[in-house]
This record gives C-alpha cells, sequence and structure tokens, in this order.
C-alpha cells in the first residue's frame, strides 16, 4: 500500500488540475456601445452665439472601448434642470472616437445661434444647455452635465470704432450710443478694446472704459512696441450684478479689426531747463551745460549746439550724450558762446532744439 501512495497523489493532483482549468466565469451581456456622457460640457456665449465645448467620450458606459459613435445632440431649454433632451436644437456630426489607450483628449465643439426671440431685458432669465452623445444605432447613455447661459440683451459694438498712432502710443475712438445705467439698475454696459500682435492668436486686453454721458470716448494704448503692426477690435459688454456672487459678464460681437503699424516718426520732448556756468579764472577754459532730464522711453541722448553771436548752431558732440549734462572744453578765453540742447530716440528722431543759454568765457 505504501509503494502507491505517489501514483495515488499524482492521480489526484491532475484531477484537480484538470477540474481548474474547466472553470468557466459567469457568462457577460454583450455591450450596448453606448458613449459614456461627458461631464466636462462648457459654454460661452458671444453676441448671439453659444459655443458649446467638451471632450469626446472613449469609453462607453459600461466601461468598454468605444468602437462606433453617432451623433451628438444639442439640448436647450428653458427650464433650471433638463430631465431629457427632448426636440434637439442640432446635432454634431459623428467623428472618429479617441481609443481608451489613447492619451491624448478630443475636444468637441458646436455653436448655437440664439434665438432672438429668447432673449430677455430680464437679467435673471437663462437657458440650460446638454449634450448627447449617441452611438452608431443613434441611442445614448444619457445627457452630460448641464450649463447655463444668460439671456441677457446683447447691444451692438461700438460705432465708428478707428485708430491712429501718436507719440504717446495707439489712441482708439468710437462713438458712444449707450445712455448712461441709473445707478439702481443691475445691469451696466463697459466698452473692452483688445489687441492681438499680428500673426498671434493671442488677444490683449488694452482696457475698458463705462459707458457714460459722453459722445465721444477714447482709449490710448501706451504699451506698444514701435515697428510692429497690430489688431485691435471693440466689443460692448452687458454686466449683471448678481446678489452674492460675482457679477456676471456677457460679451457681445466684434467690431470689424482695425490693423495698425506702429511705426516711430515721433521725437521726443523738446529738453528744458538748460544752464550754462563757465570754468572760474586760473582753471582751464570750459563751459559746463546741465539741463532737465527728458522722460521718453526710447530716449538715446541728446544733441549739443553752439554758436557765436551771428553764426549758425553745430552740434559739438559725435554721439549722443546719455546724461543731462555736457562739459565743452574746445572753448576760448573772451568769447561769449550760445549754446541750445535736442532730444534723440532710438530710432533717430530728434526734437526741436531748447531755448539758448549763452556764457562768457573769461
Amino acid at each position: 500500500m505504501k509503494r502507491s501512495t505517489p501514483k495515488v497523489l499524482l492521480a489526484l493532483g491532475a484531477l484537480l488540475m484538470f477540474t481548474a482549468c474547466a472553470t468557466i466565469a459567469p457568462p457577460q451581456p454583450p455591450s450596448l456601445e453606448l458613449p459614456k456622457p461627458p461631464s466636462d460640457l462648457r459654454a460661452m456665449r458671444k453676441g448671439d452665439h453659444v459655443t458649446l465645448t467638451w471632450t469626446a467620450p472613449s469609453v462607453t458606459n459600461d466601461r468598454q472601448t468605444i468602437r462606433n459613435v453617432g451623433a451628438t445632440r444639442i439640448c436647450r431649454g428653458l427650464a433650471t434642470q433638463l430631465t431629457q433632451c427632448g426636440g434637439p436644437v442640432g446635432e454634431a456630426a459623428a467623428q472618429p472616437s479617441p481609443t481608451r489607450s489613447s492619451k491624448q483628449k478630443i475636444i468637441r465643439s458646436y455653436i448655437d445661434p440664439l434665438p432672438g426671440q429668447l432673449q430677455s431685458d430680464n437679467p435673471s432669465a437663462f437657458v440650460t444647455y446638454a449634450i448627447e452623445v449617441l452611438n452608431a444605432a443613434g441611442r445614448g447613455a444619457g445627457l452630460s452635465n448641464q450649463v447655463r447661459v444668460s439671456l441677457a440683451r446683447t447691444l451692438r459694438p461700438p460705432q465708428d470704432f478707428a485708430a491712429h498712432v501718436t507719440g504717446q502710443g495707439v489712441v482708439l475712438t468710437w462713438t458712444n450710443n449707450i445712455a448712461a445705467a441709473s445707478p439702481t439698475s443691475p445691469v451696466h454696459y463697459i466698452y473692452r478694446v483688445q489687441r492681438r500682435p499680428e500673426g498671434s492668436s493671442e488677444q490683449i486686453l488694452v482696457g475698458e472704459i463705462p459707458a457714460r454721458s459722453e459722445r465721444s470716448l477714447s482709449l490710448t494704448d501706451s504699451t506698444i512696441e514701435w515697428e510692429k503692426t497690430y489688431e485691435y477690435r471693440a466689443e460692448t459688454v452687458t454686466v449683471i450684478a448678481q446678489e452674492n456672487k460675482p457679477e456676471l459678464e456677457v460679451e457681445g460681437d466684434d467690431t470689424p479689426e482695425i490693423k495698425v503699424f506702429a511705426h516711430d516718426v515721433f521725437p521726443p520732448a523738446i529738453p528744458s531747463g538748460l544752464q550754462a556756468v563757465s570754468s572760474g579764472p586760473g582753471q582751464k577754459t570750459f563751459v559746463d551745460l546741465i539741463w532737465a532730464p527728458v522722460t521718453d522711453v526710447d530716449l538715446d541722448g541728446y544733441n549739443v549746439y553752439r554758436h557765436e553771436e551771428g553764426e549758425a548752431p553745430v552740434k559739438v558732440n559725435a554721439e549722443p550724450v546719455k546724461t543731462p549734462a555736457y562739459r565743452d572744453a574746445n572753448v576760448m578765453s573772451g568769447k561769449r558762446y550760445f549754446y541750445s540742447v535736442s532730444a534723440v530716440d532710438v530710432r533717430g528722431n530728434e526734437s526741436g532744439r531748447s531755448e539758448e543759454a549763452s556764457e562768457l568765457v573769461p
């Protein structure tokens, strides 16, 4: 009996192995391939259009990789919470869906034209949006997260929007066609001006001005860089006060863009306060000049001019003087000299000359 024990154990082990291999998991129901509803729907309104954006789902509602995806229903309603899509207001066409292994998210978008009859003078009026992503058979797993968009009426962009270049920067002007809002009104309006460098999509805020009683309004963009091209646009923004919440802004449509080349042909300010003092007796002859500094940000330096009685002024410095002071050592005793100073910027634009100062060299 003891000699047969190994055979018995071997037989029992084989039996257990075959039994384990024969174990079958419970059958899984087939996937309905319903795309998982997006949870990051966002909405931005500008004028009469609402732009919706969301991340395209890559898995189904039962966590399977999406193989086929259909259109996306655009749902809109006046209810605070949508329970179903009902009659969709539009559809985003089907596009290839991202694979589950793909790390790159695909952002989808849809622009919904907001009907004029929905827009309201009631600052508390809102519309609710959601989307429903369908499979190839036209079935969905439900609505996405929901977002609310103000229905406040927006105004036309500023009229007569124009731009011209000055020594202080680009001056933007337009005509105000909005009456000043009552101090107690929850709604008021501002004009917003933005610019972008040519060839760039970056929008830079130039400034904002509230709609007031003045007919003509202007804004100076002094942050430009000379010898560059910019494109400017303006819009009217509806600002709504909300109780215990930040103000809500609804942007109106833009003006057409205005292209401006910031060409600097503007000289710096003319120096002032010029004084001349000659050397004392027994010293080597010279005349010291000092004047008030010019504060232009693109200042490169100063030029110094000198002449004697009845002669034309001649520049005495070979390179721009970098500080508001100069010593003229090329003078002779017994002569009176007349001096003036100009300012020069980095592009060679030169100001007019200052008032003259004279000095007799002892």
